[in-house]
């Protein structure tokens, strides 16, 4: 999965915030904000990957146990294909 072509993250003081470029702003009226473990997933997302490997990615970049990483990975994936970004 990755996130859909036409979306990018543009840092706003100490937020990062998700807004459609494009043609996809002209379909598409969001922004999603994001902190920081959000922006580091999102960038994992700009290529191809697995849930397994966002894992393992926020495993080896924060101080953070298996069961957490999991359900905030879990969590995140879910709002954003609430709001139809990702490409599966």
């Amino acid at each position: 999965m990755k996130i859909k072509d036409g979306f990018i993250v543009n840092k706003v003081g100490s937020q990062h915030v998700v807004v459609p470029v494009g043609e996809t702003s002209m379909e598409r009226h969001c922004m999603v904000r994001l902190n920081g473990t959000g922006a580091f997933l999102w960038n994992q997302l700009s290529a191809d990957v697995t849930e397994e490997a966002l894992v393992q990615a926020l495993l080896a970049e924060y101080a953070v146990d298996e069961e957490t990483a999991r359900a905030d990975v879990t969590a995140f994936l879910g709002k954003l294909r609430d709001a139809d970004l990702l490409d599966e």
